[in-house]
């Protein structure tokens, strides 16, 4: 049964130049890697190297201090720094720093599986914990503990595959090239899950990924792929689910309060070498494009390769760029710093010319027009958001729940008086924890 999900937009696709290219590992490895330890949600990892060290590709460099997910070498060769570097989140963060001897020489542990089928699904979540996988949407959430959090809770097991950002390709190319690996760590999550059946959800302007996709799948599978009109922010998880499901999380819920659990396809696929052939998460596609960018590409790298080197394999710059984003257009992350390394997240490097950053620095009067709350899909009222957050009223800005804004930028693009509505929100939020972390160190201090 097909249904909708409220709001969204309808931007300008601008995958053309890119969709096309197969994926490709870099034409010259970097010389160093800068692998921060902090590339998921929770608290960064405890490095366990020191400089001097000899590593080798998927050996465990950072081990997990609570919530979170170990971290492992992207390349063979010695450690050099074990410190502060530029974070692409913004600020310095602890990092692991890997001089390249360029001989890929893989970690002992790396060894195929003959016996997957008798896995149990206790052990299938231990690998997948011990491979330092997180959602590679983006949000970067420990998939075991998403895994282990869904068992028993919920009756339908999503799979992103919409890719609704502008620009990225990343997850299209890896669905054409590597179908077989998205099946397989699907069948792995249902195993895992105790489930038999999942639901592949892949919007209409990659058909070719959905006809190769269905071509590979057994009669048996249990495996659906579902072909949906193509809607930004359709790949957001509440809002997959609301459309594939007709199930609709409630404000500050979680997919498993209604039933489900969703990952990303690039998940799917790295949970698939884990699990067959010992591989923890080291390498990732990249898209790399943007009018500013010389030879648009996607490409196959290191978790911790600089943007700058990043950009040199794609022929640098072919323009200045207006700006830099890790991410897409509308919800990644401004790049200041090009030293700065690609990590378990990055699906993109965005370099956009004048004309397709559009920037209006100077804020319109808002006429009060409606157009950001008919486009928000959670249902929010994001001009008066705005209105109390400029008023530094926060608990009126709760009222009206900006703590479930998930800053896709909708309102940003329909916005006819181009008011930096996300932004405000990005920093009512940061202000809302602050007054909520002094509040809980005061009733620790008087307990």
């Amino acid at each position: 049964m097909s249904h909708k999900f409220y709001g969204g937009v309808h931007p300008a696709e601008h995958k053309e130049a890119t969709e096309r290219k197969p994926v490709v590992p870099l034409e010259e490895a970097p010389a160093q890697v800068v692998i921060p330890m902090s590339m998921h949600v929770g608290a960064p990892c405890k490095p366990i190297v020191a400089v001097g060290d000899e590593v080798k590709v998927g050996q465990k460099i950072g081990e997990i201090a609570g919530l979170g997910a170990p971290i492992h070498a992207s390349v063979s060769g010695k450690v050099v720094a074990v410190e502060a570097r530029p974070h692409p989140g913004g600020g310095k963060m602890m990092s692991v720093v890997i001089e390249n001897d360029f001989q890929d020489t893989p970690c002992e542990t790396i060894k195929h599986r003959d016996n997957v089928d008798a896995l149990t699904p206790q052990e299938i979540i231990d690998i997948v914990k011990e491979a330092g996988i997180t959602g590679m949407g983006g949000a970067g959430f420990p998939t075991h503990v998403k895994l282990s959090g869904a068992v028993g809770k919920v009756d339908a097991i999503l799979i992103n595959g919409a890719e609704c950002e502008p620009y990225i390709t990343a997850d299209h190319r890896l669905m054409l090239e590597r179908g077989e690996a998205v099946l397989g760590g699907v069948g792995f999550i249902m195993k895992a899950l105790g489930l038999k059946e999942a639901t592949i959800g892949i919007e209409g302007n990659k058909l070719d990924a959905v006809e190769h996709l269905k071509s590979l799948l057994p009669a048996d599978s249990g495996i659906h792929i579902e072909t949906l009109k193509t809607r930004y922010p359709q790949g957001a998880e509440k809002q997959l689910i609301q459309r594939i499901t007709g199930r609709e999380v409630p404000p500050g819920g979680l997919p498993a309060d209604v039933g489900c659990t969703v990952f990303n396809v690039a998940t799917a696929s790295a949970i698939y070498d884990a699990v067959t052939e010992g591989k923890p998460l080291t390498h990732r596609n990249v898209t790399l494009t943007g009018g500013a960018m010389a030879r648009p590409m996607n490409v196959n790298a290191p978790i911790g390769t600089p943007i700058e080197h990043l950009i040199k394999m794609a022929g640098g710059f072919q323009t200045q760029p207006q700006r830099l984003l890790m991410g897409g257009p509308m919800m990644g992350n401004p790049q200041y710093d090009l030293t700065a390394p690609m990590m378990k997240g990055t699906n993109c490097i965005l370099a956009l010319t004048d004309a397709e950053a559009a920037v209006q620095d100077t804020e319109q009067t808002c006429i009060r027009c409606g157009k950001c709350v008919n486009a928000c899909p959670m249902h929010l009222m994001p001009l008066y958001m705005r209105m109390y957050s400029m008023k530094r009223d926060w608990d009126k800005v709760q009222e009206y729940n900006v703590m479930d804004c998930m800053e896709c930028g909708s309102c940003n693009y329909i916005c006819p008086a181009r008011i930096h509505l996300v932004q405000t929100f990005r920093m009512a939020k940061f202000e809302i924890r602050g007054l909520q972390q002094k509040a809980k160190a005061k009733e620790a201090a008087k307990a």
